[in-house]
Order: structure tokens, then C-alpha cells, then sequence
């Protein structure tokens, strides 16, 4: 074989090389803070089982947590455009593992609710400041290549934990919240130690300095931005589905007769098959059109959701998660890249914010839909949802030709 080959040098340089320091230390931080996630995807079994919470309360309170991680992203990517990448991402890291351990330690409805909001408010802080730090640290052409090897940390990561949340779930609940506690305070100081502050300077014509240095600019000029607002629409709109998988997916098994460790093998197909294949496709896919291409990945992932509704056992699981990893894998690193050229240097950590705000809205309307949908039962809920992604997929190519321009201005 050739060293263009998948196993040659040349094939590992084309994915893995030309990206700086401060980016495969803000990759490894991602890979160990995800290896420990593994509260929020159990947390409505763990609200139903382990505190003997119904179907409907669970979904109010992990409603909560939606709210508190909607309200962050206005927050974090505000701190991220004005005191910087690196503070904002290690302080949310380090409020996070202690969140952690005082859920963990709650008992009462009170004290769930409130740690379960603030744990909203600490978990994705990071996110505007991982994202805005990619756009400071990578050119246009490589941006795609570097959220997607983000994505594939996640989900080699992913992978891990779902197997390991599963069994730890059995062993006790306990375990799974100090591992996640530890794991996001090890993000937080790495990225402390090893990532230099990335804001972009503010000099410059236009008006953009302000009396500090940090120049102008809020989230009143992001929601001036159509093209970004639409965007934001359309990510809202697709994740109120991609989040089934993490919130109704585990009730509706478990209150179908399998176990946590069943939905724990099941999802971990995803992170296997992302691990597996992603970094095989990832470049190539980032090279075509972002809006076709992601359009085309979330009507995958509408049609997996939907053939849920036709499989009983774990094999049928299966099937339809490898379906919707496959959309996927095809749309890994190219939201990411969208807003990087969308946004003007001063403002990518407010259009990331932006963008995890649309991200959020989403995950807070998923769990209320989801378990609304599935109290009438799964023939109707897998089906709506699939609909719901193509609805996404359809605004997209509706909004392709602006952001084929858009993008190709960022480009030069």
C-alpha cells in the first residue's frame, strides 16, 4: 500500500496534521471530560428509578436543566468574547465537577430541581468557548476537518461511557457522578495549562474598539443577522430530534422491559460506528457543500428516528441507531464550520453562543415533547420526530444558496 492509503502516513498527515498545539490540547480535554459524561444520559433513568420519579416529573425536571443550559450559552458567549476562551471554558469545567457532586448528594424535589438548573447553567459553558476557539486557532479551509475531529473525540469518548454508565448505573449511581465530576475538572486544567488565550485583537477599521480594547458588538448584531437566525431555527429544530436518543430513547426502553445496561450497548453503537468511520469520511464530506451536505445528513437521522417505531429487541435498537449514525457522521464538523464563517472575529464567541442557544432550545423542548409523545406511544413519537428532521433538512437547502456566499466570503 501507498502512503496515500488508508493505514499510510499520508492518509493520517491529511487528517491529523497541520493543526497547532493548543488544538489537540483542547482535543484531548474534550476526549477525557466526554469519557466521564455519563450523568446526563441516564439522568431521566436515574430520576425515574433511583428517586421514584413519574414519566412526567422526570421530563419537568430535565426541562429544568434545559432552561439553565439555554440561559449559558447568551452567558458564555458573551464571557468568551469578553474575557476570553480559556477562563470562560475552565471556569464552566470547574463549576461543573462540583455541580456534579452536590446532585449526586440531593435527595429532596427542591434540591434536585435547583442543582439540576444550575447544573444547566455549568455543563455547556464550554461549548461558545471550545467553538469560537477553533474558528481563532484554524483557517476556514481546515475548520471543518478540526470540528470534526472534536465530534469524533466526543463520540470515542461517548462510546466509553455509555457501557461504562450502564454498568455503573447497577452499581451504584454514585459512582457515575464523581467520575463526571473529575473528568470536567481534569478539562478545566488542561485547558488552563496548555491553551493560550485565542481573542482576537480589536484594532482595526470599522469602530470596532471600545474604551477597554475589546471592541463593540452584542447579541443585538447577531439577531441582526438573518442568515443566522434562520440557521439557529434550523438547529433548534433538529435537535429537538437528535435529542430523543438521549432522553425519550432510554425511557422508552426501559419502560419496554430492557435494562440501563441494554440502552447503554445500544447507544454505544453510535460512538463505535462514529469512531470507526467518521475520520474515514470526515474530510471528504467537509469539502462539499456544508448546507447540502448537512441537509442531507439530517434527513438520515429523521429516517433512523422514525424506524424505531418498528423494532422491538435490541437487534431492531440497533438497526436504527446505526441508520441515524450514518446522518450523522455525514453532518460531524459542519455546523461548527457554518458558524465560523458566519461570524465577524469579534463576535464568534456570541454566534456560538447564538448557535448553542438554538442547541439548547432544542434539548429543553426534547424532553417535554418526547415523553409527551411517548405517554400516547412510540407508533406515534418516532414517526413525528423523523418529520421534524426533515422539516430541518428542508430549510436548509432553502437557505443553501446564502450560505454557499456567505461561506465563500469567509473563505478568502
Amino acid at each position: 500500500m501507498t502512503s496515500t492509503t488508508l493505514a499510510g502516513p499520508g492518509f493520517l498527515r491529511s487528517r491529523l496534521g497541520g493543526l497547532p498545539p493548543a488544538f489537540w490540547a483542547l482535543w484531548t480535554g474534550t476526549l477525557v471530560n466526554r469519557v466521564g459524561m455519563m450523568v446526563q444520559p441516564f439522568i431521566g433513568v436515574y430520576l425515574t428509578q433511583a428517586r421514584g420519579m413519574s414519566l412526567a416529573a422526570a421530563g419537568a425536571v430535565m426541562a429544568v436543566f434545559g432552561v439553565g443550559s439555554l440561559l449559558s450559552q447568551i452567558i458564555a458567549g458573551w464571557l468568551a468574547d469578553r474575557f476570553g476562551r480559556r477562563i470562560t471554558l475552565t471556569g464552566g469545567m470547574v463549576a461543573t465537577a462540583a455541580t456534579m457532586v452536590a446532585l449526586g448528594y440531593s435527595a429532596s424535589l427542591p434540591a434536585i430541581v435547583a442543582t439540576m438548573f444550575v447544573l444547566g447553567m455549568t455543563v455547556d459553558i464550554y461549548r461558545p468557548a471550545s467553538t469560537a476557539l477553533v474558528a481563532d486557532l484554524i483557517p476556514p479551509l481546515d475548520r471543518p476537518r478540526a470540528y470534526g475531529l472534536l465530534f469524533w473525540a466526543l463520540n470515542l469518548g461517548f462510546a466509553v461511557a455509555m457501557v461504562a454508565g450502564g454498568w455503573l448505573a447497577q452499581a451504584g449511581y454514585g459512582w457515575m457522578f464523581g467520575i463526571n465530576a473529575a473528568t470536567s475538572l481534569a478539562f478545566g486544567l488542561l485547558v488552563w495549562r496548555a491553551v493560550p488565550e485565542t481573542l482576537p485583537a480589536r484594532s482595526g477599521p470599522g469602530g470596532l474598539d471600545g474604551p477597554d480594547g475589546r471592541g463593540r458588538g452584542g447579541f443585538a448584531d447577531v439577531l441582526k443577522d438573518r442568515l443566522m437566525v434562520a440557521f439557529s431555527v434550523i438547529t433548534l429544530i433538529s435537535t429537538v430530534a437528535y435529542s430523543q436518543a438521549f432522553t425519550t430513547l432510554p425511557l422508552a426502553m426501559t419502560h419496554g422491559g430492557f435494562t440501563a445496561v441494554d440502552y447503554g450497548m445500544v447507544i454505544a453503537v453510535n460512538g463505535v460506528l462514529i469512531v470507526l468511520v467518521q475520520p474515514l469520511t470526515g474530510d471528504w464530506f467537509g469539502r462539499l457543500d456544508h448546507s447540502t451536505v448537512l441537509a442531507v445528513g439530517l434527513a438520515v437521522i429523521g429516517a433512523g428516528f422514525a424506524l424505531t417505531a418498528a423494532v422491538s429487541s435490541i437487534a431492531g435498537y440497533a438497526l436504527s441507531v446505526i441508520l441515524w449514525t450514518a446522518g450523522e457522521i455525514v453532518t460531524a464538523g459542519i455546523p461548527g464550520a457554518i458558524v465560523a464563517a458566519l461570524a465577524p472575529p469579534h463576535l464568534r464567541g456570541r454566534y456560538s453562543g447564538m448557535y448553542g442557544f438554538a442547541w439548547s432550545g432544542g434539548a429543553l423542548i426534547a424532553p417535554l415533547l418526547g415523553t409527551g409523545l411517548l405517554e400516547v406511544g412510540p407508533a406515534v413519537l418516532w414517526p413525528a420526530i423523523g418529520a421534524i428532521n426533515l422539516v430541518a433538512a428542508g430549510g436548509l437547502l432553502a437557505i443553501g444558496p446564502a450560505l454557499r456566499r456567505r461561506t465563500a466570503a469567509a473563505a478568502h
